[in-house]
């Protein structure tokens, strides 16, 4: 018998059986995590199991390939926020990208923390500017921990440290000012924030953050797959740009 018991974020919910639910979580020890929830679809449980809530989780399986079963306790719910489209919107991507792409009972402790910052933030920014910047940030830090991080520290071309303005999207390193002389246009262009240098930046400097970052969980983390996936981010960007408007 192996059991889990632990804080986690609920990441998705998929009905199973006739009640239950089949639940995916992010704990900080175990990673992702999936489990059976018996009754999951009933009224008491519903409000607990919303991708985004904190709960208390508890896990047990015969084996360690067996779905156990789970049982969670409310610890924190982020249910009112789910009625502002927006950030209704980045609440459901940021959930399912993580059930989506994370190895499940591999430990991601930096994504824990980060995945639990962002949900924060959404909660208490006074503007999407300063949650959509942390959520850039996550993404570029799951392409990180999936071995798919981005050279954000020096100039792939020339090897400079300062001036990178652009990044290539092909390479995903930075690029210096100099460098990309006569070939932006092939390029993005590289918002301070996403080198921890900005911490202010312009919602317009966000979504060329969210650029870089969506093009490369693209290409090499959903690898084309899952287009209902960049759907739903996709709705996300396109709202946040109404923002910049």
């Amino acid at each position: 018998m192996t059991s889990l018991t632990a804080d986690a974020i609920v990441c998705a919910v998929r009905a199973h059986g006739e009640h239950g639910v089949i639940l995916r979580a992010l704990t900080q020890e175990a990673g992702l995590v999936a489990g059976y929830v018996r009754g999951g679809r009933s009224t008491r449980l519903r409000p607990i199991l919303i991708p985004g809530n904190r709960i208390a989780l508890e896990l047990r399986a015969r084996t360690e390939e067996q779905l156990g079963g789970a049982t969670a306790e409310l610890l924190e719910s982020r249910a009112p926020l789910l009625a502002e489209p927006l950030a209704a919107a980045a609440i459901d991507w940021t959930t399912s990208l993580t059930a989506s792409v994370l190895p499940e009972s591999q430990p991601y402790p930096a994504l824990y923390s980060a995945l639990s910052a962002v949900l924060d933030a959404i909660g208490v920014a006074s503007s999407a500017r300063q949650w959509a910047a942390a959520l850039a940030r996550y993404e570029l830090l799951v392409l990180a921990e999936l071995g798919f991080g981005l050279n954000l520290e020096e100039c792939v071309v020339t090897g400079a440290h300062d001036a990178l303005a652009f990044i290539s999207p092909k390479s995903g390193g930075a690029v210096s000012a100099s460098a990309a002389a006569g070939y932006e246009e092939r390029l993005f262009r590289l918002p301070r924030f996403l080198m921890g240098r900005d911490a202010g930046p312009s919602m317009g400097n966000v979504i060329d953050g969210l650029t870089i970052t969506g093009h490369f969980l693209d290409r090499d983390v959903l690898d084309g797959r899952n287009r209902d996936l960049l759907t739903v981010r996709q709705r996300l960007i396109d709202r946040l740009g109404r923002a910049v408007a």
